[in-house]
């Protein structure tokens, strides 16, 4: 547990330095944050397949289940969660007019819409730390402490235009630089809590792993179909953000490889 949150704290710091930016300059290329916002969506669909997919099929290889049952199941149920997350909770897209939120309808600003969007990014990389420490505490030879930590260290990369992603656009629309960066760093405090609910429940429960494996796995792919790469699209220049992904997808596929 205490590694979990020094790992979430970690992510949630990392997040809040994308955020403090905001202190240094006024605002940030349109272009440049299309692809760092390209390149989270690439670290998370590689650490998605490498970091959680492929360890929930190992994990499965001994069961009596074909061994990509698991954590399709987990998978599945990981998006229908996030999807109906995503269909209740009130949040705005960045780069989008207020009218286009999200969510159920309420009276709230703009600033709270936008970090109730990033929200929804963070929590599921939160669980998926999580549920990779958990199953490194319950003896899973597919969940070692270098995959934990590498996860952590490119989850905690990626938050860094996630940061950046709300703290800018609110000090555009005339917000102070201490509320804009207050509203960007709030944005990641659910990562530990995912981090929490993760390791608590693969810890108590032995052979849920696989299938925590594939939801927290599902739950941060939805967000990146859905989120991610939707808004680095918003430029006459998608080529950056495509450039932005296939970077990002290719440094977390390194780390993964190379260094578990």
């Amino acid at each position: 547990m205490s590694q979990v949150l020094i790992a979430t704290a970690f992510t949630w710091g990392m997040t809040a330095l994308g955020a403090s930016l905001v202190f240094i300059t006024k605002s940030v290329n349109r272009q440049f944050m299309n692809g760092m916002l390209g390149f989270a969506a690439g670290v998370m669909i590689a650490a998605s397949i490498w970091s959680l997919l492929d360890p929930a099929i190992q994990m499965s290889r001994s069961g009596p289940l074909p061994a990509w049952l698991p954590a399709a199941i987990g998978f599945t149920v990981g998006v229908l969660a996030i999807s109906s997350i995503d269909r209740i909770l009130p949040h705005l897209h960045i780069g989008l007019p207020e009218v286009k939120a999200e969510g159920i309808k309420t009276h709230w600003r703009q600033s709270v819409l936008l970090m109730l969007a990033i929200t929804l990014h963070n929590f599921p990389e939160g669980l998926a730390i999580g549920v990779v420490f958990g199953g490194m505490a319950s003896g899973a030879p597919a969940a070692a402490l270098p995959l934990a930590l590498i996860l952590t260290l490119g989850l905690g990369i990626q938050n860094i235009p996630e940061g950046m992603a709300i703290s800018f656009p609110l000090h555009r629309q005339g917000m102070t630089r201490g509320r804009s960066f207050w509203y960007g760093q709030l944005s990641a405090l659910t990562e530990p809590l995912g981090g929490v609910i993760g390791v608590v429940a693969v810890t108590m429960v032995n052979s849920l792993l696989p299938y925590a494996f594939g939801f927290a796995a599902g739950a941060m792919m939805f967000v990146v179909v859905e989120e991610l790469i939707p808004e680095s699209q918003q430029d006459d220049h998608p080529d950056i953000a495509t450039l932005g992904t296939m970077a990002g997808f290719l440094v977390m596929m390194i780390l993964d490889v190379a260094f578990t």
